[in-house]
């Protein structure tokens, strides 16, 4: 038997992106509040100061999408 979950992976990326992002707010709407792991704190920090010595290596959240929709 197929699950919703089965479904949607067989959706191409472009349309799984916005689901997520649907799926996400819905959460934040919601008052949903979590804690990142210490490994993952380390590595947003190790991004950011990645990015603080390079802005060039950077991209907008806008174009990362695009790219993102564009592969599916």
């Amino acid at each position: 038997m197929s699950t919703a979950l089965d479904q949607v992976r067989q959706w191409p990326v472009g349309q799984r992106i916005p689901l997520v992002e649907d799926i996400w707010d819905t959460l934040v709407d919601d008052g949903v509040s979590f804690s990142l792991s210490e490994a993952s704190l380390e590595e947003l920090d190790r991004r950011r100061e990645a990015m603080l010595n390079d802005p060039s290596s950077a991209i907008p959240w806008t174009e990362a999408r695009r790219q993102l929709l564009e592969e599916g």
